[in-house]
């Protein structure tokens, strides 16, 4: 700010200067050259009426006196004020006549500087073939005086013009020029101007690693919440084609927010779709519903097909996973449509204009020559004097007309046929389309119906064998008490035996029934903020008994502290966990529960210094294949305990690991959220 001021204040003191300076001037030359350095001054204030008052002034005294060099620089300064103005018109006549000026004057800056500005219009005016070449023609000259002010206002038409007749690398290529002879000149607006371009277009190639740079580039020198709008959502986008979930939500969530707020509906439209995509492939279905049906309503408002074209994609997706086959169809039929319409349209763009040269073509200025035609003298008196020609000429062009009225039935009759070939094809990928979307459905039931059966077999095989053994080993125990065989020492020495038995059975029991029922996909958890402590003491309690059985040490270092999940599926994972503990660990091992507290999540942790687990174990534990291991009393386990605590954990937005050493011991991490995903 200080900087800013004191440049101003400079520019007004000479403003101020030359104005007393021109005042005492006799009409000269000089006194032209005095009026021209206070009209550079005011233009590059922006007081433009000043400048224009000055210009009329000098325009006459420069005619008086027939200065040639003063008349071209105030008909170059009329011409960019008119410029400013968007008076194009008046402003290209300036130029045209500025040019030629200059060209009788020698003067190739002159005509640089000219070139430079009617090039900047003609890309301004979409006619980017012509703004190129102009542009072009300025360069050689702008960049052997090094006149940086020229080359940046250059060097970046040249990369809007390039970008817009799909010449990337050019385009880059001059966005990066322009971009050194900005951060040179301190240029920020520019500066951050040239980074978003580059990102943009880094994106379109599917750069995305130069993408990020360059937006988070913007982002480090620009707190404006409406550049932040404009580039969140993007930025976003880039790390979700990493996968890179966590910075995606985090730039997204602040995108939304931003544009959500200041009613940016362009911005907003990027980021609700880029926000669907995320929770698409995260499995939040609903949430990604939401969002795209909002992004789809603003797409059709603002009719942006690019993003109208990836909602239809997206929405197909959803609907695919949500196995409603009959709707994905439908938005797989809009996308193609869409598609086909906008390529359609691409074409006609690209054969109505002329190839654009993407290089100078040193005659690009050269005035066409007119086409010259011969005329005879006797012509039209031969005409009039043969009748016979005449008829003759009558009867080739009635011929003519025949011919074309019958070439144009028959061109008519092949578009009708085509026409209904073109047609009947739809309608056969229509059908093929419908028939590939029904056959996926039929092999995703199949599978799930596959599944179910295993689940089955495998349910009747455990049932049938480890279960069977352990209730055989109760039954045993009853019949031999009810007979009467036991001796009391006896009966004293079985009730721990008896009592491990049952609680295998229990344990059995309890996962079988868990893990039938995820593999039905019938859980749905029902998260509520509850007290981890509570847990770990109900739990400690259940296991007391089988603790001391075996001789077992037990620590508690656990907190108070909240999750914010479904208890009774925690209960289920920690019951898992201390089951797990007991069963591999020894006499005199140690086994310790406790929680950490951190600001996003919980993490609780039970340790044990039992046998540890193998490398080679370790890769097959939390899989859906049951794998066990005999405990240190050869207790049996049904392998699927793990990989319900895995499933259990997950669908609460949680993680579950495990960290273990061969004859050290193992401990058991699950990280839970404290509050509901995506609050914030």
């Amino acid at each position: 700010m200080f900087l800013s001021m004191c440049i101003g204040f400079a520019q007004t003191n000479d403003i101020d200067s030359l104005t007393i300076e021109l005042a005492y001037q006799t009409q000269d030359s000089l006194k032209v050259d005095t009026s021209l350095k206070l009209i550079k001054s005011l233009y590059e204030i922006e007081d433009y009426d000043r400048a224009l008052k000055y210009i009329i002034q000098s325009e006459k005294l420069s005619s008086n006196l027939n200065y040639s060099k003063g008349i071209a620089e105030i008909t170059f300064y009329k011409a960019l004020i008119y410029a400013q103005k968007d008076d194009y018109i008046n402003a290209l006549s300036g130029y045209t006549k500025a040019k030629e000026l200059f060209s009788n004057l020698k003067d190739t800056l002159g005509i640089a500087k000219v070139n430079n500005s009617i090039g900047l219009i003609e890309i301004k005016r979409g006619n980017y073939a012509k703004g190129l070449q102009y542009s072009l023609a300025a360069i050689e000259a702008l960049e052997k005086r090094n006149l940086r002010k020229d080359l940046k206002l250059a060097y970046s038409n040249l990369a809007k013009a390039y970008n817009s007749v799909e010449a990337y690398d050019k385009a880059i290529e001059y966005y990066e020029k322009a971009l050194v002879i900005q951060e040179q000149l301190n240029d920020t607006e520019g500066v951050n101007t040239s980074h978003s371009n580059l990102a943009e277009l880094y994106s379109y190639r599917k750069e995305h690693r130069k993408a990020i740079e360059y937006y988070e580039k913007v982002l480090a020198d620009n707190k404006n919440d409406s550049v932040r709008g404009k580039i969140y959502p993007r930025l976003g986008g880039e790390y979700l084609m990493f996968n890179d979930y966590a910075k995606a939500t985090q730039y997204l969530v602040q995108g939304y927010n931003i544009t959500n707020r200041k009613k940016d509906k362009p911005n907003l439209l990027v980021a609700l779709n880029n926000l669907g995509d995320l929770n698409l492939r995260q499995n939040r279905l609903k949430v990604a519903e939401q969002q795209l049906l909002q992004a789809g309503a603003i797409a059709k408002e603002l009719d942006n097909k690019t993003e109208l074209l990836k909602h239809y994609k997206l929405m197909k997706s959803l609907d695919s996973i949500n196995r409603r086959f009959d709707r994905a169809f439908i938005w797989q039929r809009e996308y193609y449509s869409l598609k086909n319409k906008m390529d359609r349209e691409k074409v006609k763009i690209k054969t109505s204009d002329p190839k654009v040269p993407l290089e100078l073509d040193p005659d690009f200025d050269k005035p066409e020559e007119p086409e010259t035609t011969e005329v005879s003298s006797t012509g039209t008196s031969t005409v009039l004097e043969s009748s016979e020609k005449m008829d003759k000429f009558r009867l080739i062009f009635y011929g003519l007309l025949a011919a074309l009225a019958i070439v144009s039935t028959f061109l008519i009759l092949i578009y009708l046929k085509r026409n209904s070939n073109i047609k009947y094809t739809q309608e056969l990928e229509e059908k093929n389309i419908k028939i590939e979307l029904q056959n996926q459905a039929f092999q995703e039931q199949t599978r799930h119906l596959e599944n179910v059966n295993n689940v089955k077999d495998k349910l009747f095989s455990i049932v049938s064998h480890d279960l069977k053994d352990s209730l055989s080993s109760i039954n045993g125990f009853i019949e031999l008490l009810r007979d009467g065989s036991l001796s009391r020492e006896e009966f004293d020495n079985l009730i721990p035996e008896l009592s491990e038995n049952a609680n295998n059975a229990s344990l059995l029991l309890f996962n079988l029934l868990n893990w039938s029922k995820s593999q039905m996909q019938s859980l749905e958890p029902k998260p509520s903020l509850f007290d981890i402590q509570e847990v770990f003491e109900d739990k400690v309690k259940l296991v007391e008994k089988r603790i001391e059985s075996k001789g077992i040490n037990l620590v508690d270092h656990s907190l108070r502290d909240f999750a914010y999940a479904d208890r009774s599926m925690f209960e289920i994972v920690v019951q898992n966990l201390l089951a797990n503990a007991i069963k591999f660990s020894k006499k005199g091992d140690t086994i310790t529960i406790s929680n950490h507290i951190s600001n996003g999540s919980c993490i609780i942790s039970i340790a044990d210094t039992g046998i540890g687990i193998s490398k080679e174990n370790l890769e097959k534990l939390f899989k859906n294949t049951s794998f066990t291991t005999m405990g240190t009393n050869n207790e049996k386990g049904t392998g699927l305990g793990l990989s319900i605590c895995k499933e259990l954990v997950e669908l609460n937005h949680g993680k579950i690991w495990v960290e273990s050493t061969l004859n050290v011991g193992s401990t058991f991490y699950v990280q839970l959220p404290k509050s509901r995903p995506g609050d914030a």
